[in-house]
């Protein structure tokens, strides 16, 4: 391979491992990460917020056909914890892809008696491997979040009206057949709940100090206001971040619009999802010098999430998941 064309195939292999990191850097990186206790793979109606379908989660402990994450039945998940679904390469194809890719090399290798990786001429082939194995992977990413997209239900109507621009609304309130008090007993599994201002109010603090904590990277301040599965996707994500020598900062976070998608109760533990419009400064610097790789440190943009939070009995609301909507 002449020398531009090495040049040429090593800058598109970094460009491939590396630029979803940039985009996706603010907290949850911009994935769709957590549970929803029995409701993880039934897709949040739809709001004023967010009227749009929802994407499925990218990353979970709750099984199929099993209510409720390990970490949200009071088991303490050790932080960082891979899927079990899957582990690190469910999260990207890309990895997977590439680890597959050497591993078959190698055992053609091995076959052959070339060695273990003996079918490499040099290391442009191993680059010019890689960057056949990134595309392939991210066809095959494209194609399945093409499929899963179909596949979901369309969305329902919304729970509650729209809020005030800043804040949640003081007259948000669940929908028709929704007057079940948070503090009612014996209510059957996935009743619903009604919430009150003081919920609303605590689920916008949650995404100021969530940000907040997460610019600081202050994991024990993560842990206090997440669920021990959010908690540890956010520990990998910032690991992830600095292993590539950046550091993310959002700041100035203001709640533009938000309102309910769904409250419910699961046995002790209640439930609540709401979407969420805010905006704000998301910067991504160079940790050796402090340089802008992404974003403006001037600059606002805006995002729409749907944040799922629980507790139990009456205890405070912490974060459990985070989804993007389907055109994010």
């Amino acid at each position: 391979m002449r020398r531009p064309s090495f040049v040429l195939t090593a800058i598109a292999a970094a460009a491939l491992a590396l630029a979803p990191a940039l985009a996706d850097a603010r907290p949850g990186g911009g994935a769709s990460s957590g549970s929803r206790g029995a409701r993880t793979y039934s897709a949040p109606p739809s709001t004023s917020t967010s009227p749009g379908q929802t994407r499925q989660f990218d990353r979970t402990m709750t099984e199929p056909g099993r209510g409720g994450a390990v970490a949200q039945q009071g088991q303490r998940t050790p932080i960082g914890q891979p899927n079990p679904a899957g582990g690190f390469f469910s999260r990207s194809p890309f990895m997977a892809g590439m680890m597959g890719g050497l591993i078959g090399v190698g055992l053609g290798g091995l076959l052959f008696g070339h060695g273990l990786f003996g079918g490499f001429t040099g290391f442009a082939s191993f680059l010019g491997f890689l960057l056949q194995i990134a595309l392939i992977a991210g066809l095959v990413w494209l194609v399945v979040g093409f499929l899963r997209r179909r596949s979901l239900p369309a969305g329902q109507p919304a729970m509650a009206g729209a809020a005030p621009r800043g804040a949640m609304a003081r007259e948000m309130q669940s929908g028709p057949g929704h007057a079940l008090r948070s503090g009612s007993g014996g209510a059957p599994a996935g009743a619903p709940v009604a919430l009150t201002q003081g919920d609303f109010e605590a689920f916008e603090r949650n995404l100021k100090d969530v940000n907040a904590a997460w610019s600081r990277q202050d994991l024990t301040a993560l842990q206090r206001l997440s669920t021990p599965e959010m908690a540890g996707y956010f520990r990998r994500d910032l690991s992830d971040l600095e292993a590539r020598g950046w550091r993310n900062e959002t700041r100035d976070v203001k709640l533009e619009q938000g309102d309910l998608s769904e409250a419910w109760r699961e046995g002790e533990r209640e439930y609540a999802t709401v979407a969420m419009r805010f905006s704000l400064v998301d910067v991504t610097r160079s940790l050796s010098d402090g340089a802008v790789v992404e974003g403006h440190p001037d600059r606002r943009t805006e995002a729409v999430e749907l944040w799922t939070f629980t507790r139990t009995q009456g205890g405070p609301w912490l974060l459990s998941a985070v989804q993007q909507t389907a055109n994010a």
